[in-house]
């Protein structure tokens, strides 16, 4: 059965996710990346929304404005998560936002804030940015233009945003790194069967 996360998204609505599961998601996505993070936990600047309950999407998007003043999404792809891993626990506990959506997975910090405040971490499969454009049926509102299209905050409303595999549980359980020891074992055994068949090469 599919698993939908729809936003305002509770601690209970949570239960049961576990590192590695596929969800997707309904209901609010705010794109939010570096500079954003960068105000709100360097400059100790308030967001222009609320983002309690909600989910934020690591991503540029591309924007096109129509006729009426209104913007429909040609692309969003997700940005590289790591980059905002540094703000990501001070951001997660100040803003009290339940999903991160980006690429790739992320840290210790982050880990650990999805734990305390109960929150996941998600990817969502890279080179999918136009089919996740399709998924957004409306670009609600936008702020802090100034910061230019990619840096902005677009506030848009989706409808089974995905798929997204969850990286970071609300326990705190990581996928990436997880299975970085499991593979790191794997390798160790066959480098040495390897070794073993070369050893003559010095």
């Amino acid at each position: 059965m599919k698993k939908v996360l729809k936003t305002p998204i509770k601690d209970e609505d949570l239960k049961g996710i576990e590192a590695g599961d596929i969800i997707y998601l309904d209901g609010y996505l705010i794109t939010c990346r570096d500079v954003a993070h960068r105000r709100v936990i360097e400059l100790g600047m308030d967001l222009p929304i609320d983002l309690n309950e909600l989910a934020i999407f690591h991503a540029g998007p591309i924007m096109k404005e129509n006729d009426d003043g209104s913007h429909s999404v040609v692309s969003v792809g997700p940005t590289t998560s790591m980059r905002m891993e540094k703000f990501e626990k001070e951001f997660i506990a100040k803003t009290g936002v339940k999903l991160i959506i980006g690429k790739g997975g992320m840290g210790k910090r982050t880990e650990e804030a999805c734990k305390e405040h109960k929150a996941l971490h998600c990817v969502i499969p890279g080179g999918c940015a136009v089919m996740a454009a399709t998924k957004i049926k409306e670009v609600e509102d936008v702020k802090w233009t100034e910061l230019g299209m990619p840096e902005s905050l677009w506030i848009t409303k989706v409808e089974e945003f995905g798929p997204l595999i969850v990286s970071i549980d609300a326990e705190g359980n990581n996928l990436f790194e997880n299975n970085k020891i499991e593979f790191n074992k794997r390798k160790e055994k066959l480098l040495n069967e390897v070794y073993e068949k070369v050893r003559y090469i010095k």
